[in-house]
This record gives C-alpha cells, structure tokens and sequence, in this order.
C-alpha cells in the first residue's frame, strides 16, 4: 500500500509537472505571419519554438497587419507593405525581431531600424539562382521577339518568310550588367554559356568578384552606349529611381534590349514606353514595374516589343521555401537575443 506521504509528493510532482508545462506554452514566444500563404518550411520551423498567427484576410490589408502587431514578439513580414517605425512603435514593449522574406528593402525604412538598433532580418543570396534564370529567360524572349510572333499567331499572321521577325544574336554581343552585386554576378556567370563577346559593368566602384568573372568596370553612361542588352540589377535607392529616363534610354543602341529584374521604379516608365513605340531601344523584358498589379489596360501590355512577366524572379518553389526557412531562423535567432542566420546590414 503506498503511503499517505508518497501519495502527496506524488501529486505534488504531477501538479509541478502540470504547472510548468502550462507555464512553458503560455510563454512560448507569439509571432506574427503577415501572409497566409507564406511557405509551410518556414512556418513549421517557427511553430517548434513559437506560436504562429496570421491575419484573418488574404491578402490582409497593412492595416490589419498593424491592428496584430502588439501582440508580436517577433515578425516575418512577407511582403511589400510599408515597413517603419509605425510598426515598431506598435510592438512597443513586445515586439523583439523582424525578419522579411526578401532580398530587395526599398518598402523598408532602414535609417529608422539602424536608429533604434533593432533586429531587422532578410533573405539576400538565396533567391540569386532564380532571379538569374528570369533574367536570361527576359533577355533571349525579348531579343528573339517572342511576344512579338505570339501575337501574330493570334492574328492569324505568320508569315514564316526569310526576313520575318528577325531578332538579335546573343553570341558574340557585348552585354552590360548595371550592378554587379549578388544576383548581377550570377547573371554574368549564366551569360558564359551563351559565347557573348564581352561583360561590361557599372556601379560605385570596381568590383574584384568583376575581374574573376572577366568583366570590365565602365562609366554607365559608358555601358549604355555600348552594350547590346542591357541588365538592370540595383536596389531602388533615391539615387536610382528613374535612373534610366528618356535621357539614359537615348544613350542606347537602337538595337539594344533593355531587361530589369531589379524594381520597377528603376525606370521611368512613361519614357520606356515612348522608347519603345518611337525606335529609340529595340525592346525590354521586365519582370517588374509600375504599378504592381499593372492594370490591365497599361500602354505597356499593348507594344509588341515589351516582354511582361509578373514580378516572377524568385517564384520557384525551392527558392520561396529556402527563404521563408532563413526568414524563420532570422526571427527565432532574434527573439533569443541571438545574431541572426542573415542580418541585415546597418
């Protein structure tokens, strides 16, 4: 028969048992998805450690995002929603790290995360191979007029004769890749198997990763004069928006094409379109633009030498998973007050 003294210390030990698992789930850290559809990778890498919640909408307005913030110790914000001190001083006392699923942070304020040290996470790298791939895909769709023939299929209009619809070679051309960070690098590193003559590249300064790739740091008024495609591979900063305008387009070749896979703001599109229509460029591809959405009566759907996608460059399934996993680690990394698998850099 087991003693009244046993009975109780067992009973005392379930309910301490009890008492601290109860404790350990109330505690678990809350953190706050800001898109139902975020890759199930990274939320059940978060739900190990945390309690995961979502907006009730999809896609949830900034507004109900904002509304759940409070009760957030940690974020992954995913997508391109104003992110600034608005949505710090609502995670007021809680609120310990954000993480976005992004490479690109122009919907970001950095100089108010840098300002208030706060740990602020992104997704850069992981998503070069399949940008890369969108870029390449642009540059030959849009040099070989793709859009162009489907078009005349459509209109019953194939002619198929020795001169028709004739395009650009890619072999042999001199390319220039305007950025050479991360993604303009792996542009560069695809352009090998396509036997061009030359890589051209402009930015703040030369680059050492631009010379192992053989290509040569030039002026971009330089580069647009004398490149036969044209990569756009920057951030959006206040010194690149519209940092190719009717004065910059005009600098091409007229047989130039023109790709951007960077943002659309990059461009001044109502002087891309005017470009386009008068001969100034031969054509562009662009897997951004604005607006995104593009309404669906935009000029630029209309010209047969413009090649849209819809802002697709890291749409593969192994690369939106790959950073909604980063995305994950860098909020747990961050609400145990550990450095982050990818930081941003302040």
């Amino acid at each position: 028969m087991i003693s009244d003294l046993r009975i109780v210390l067992l009973v005392t030990m379930a309910t301490s048992v009890h008492r601290a698992m109860a404790s350990e789930q109330v505690q678990r850290p809350r953190v706050l998805v800001t898109n139902k559809e975020t890759p199930q990778k990274g939320v059940d890498l978060l739900r190990q450690k945390c309690e995961v919640f979502f907006p009730e909408n999809h896609p949830a307005s900034r507004e109900e995002i904002l509304k759940l913030v409070p009760e957030a110790d940690g974020i992954m914000w995913v997508g391109h929603y104003a992110l600034n001190g608005e949505v710090l001083d609502l995670g007021v006392p809680k609120l310990k790290a954000i993480s976005t699923m992004s490479a690109g942070m122009d919907y970001v304020d950095i100089a108010e995360f840098k300002r208030r040290n706060f740990p602020l996470g992104y997704t850069p790298t992981v998503l070069n191979d399949a940008v890369a791939d969108i870029a390449i895909g642009l540059m030959i769709a849009a040099a070989r007029r793709f859009h162009e023939g489907r078009t005349l299929i459509d209109k019953s209009l194939w002619k198929g004769n020795p001169q028709w619809l004739l395009g650009r070679d890619i072999k042999g051309s001199t390319v220039g890749i305007i950025g050479l960070g991360g993604i303009g690098q792996t542009i560069a590193e695809r352009l090998k198997g396509f036997n061009v003559g030359q890589i051209i590249y402009s930015g703040r300064n030369p680059k050492p990763e631009g010379a192992k790739l053989g290509a040569t740091f030039v002026s971009q008024t330089g580069l647009l004069k004398e490149s036969d495609f044209v990569f756009i591979a920057v951030p959006l900063t206040n010194s690149t928006r519209h940092m190719i305008n009717a004065t910059t387009l005009a600098q091409m070749k007229p047989t130039a094409v023109l790709v951007n896979i960077a943002r659309g703001e990059i461009i001044d599109q109502d002087a891309l379109v005017t470009a386009l229509k008068n001969g100034t460029i031969m054509a562009a591809g662009l897997d951004v633009m604005t607006p995104e959405p593009l309404p669906a009566d935009h000029e630029l759907l209309k010209l047969p030498n413009a090649v849209i996608v819809p802002h697709l460059g890291s749409a593969t399934r192994r690369t939106r998973d790959d950073m909604s996993v980063i995305a994950a680690h860098n909020v747990l990394a961050g609400i145990e007050g550990s450095p982050m698998l990818s930081p941003y850099p302040y």
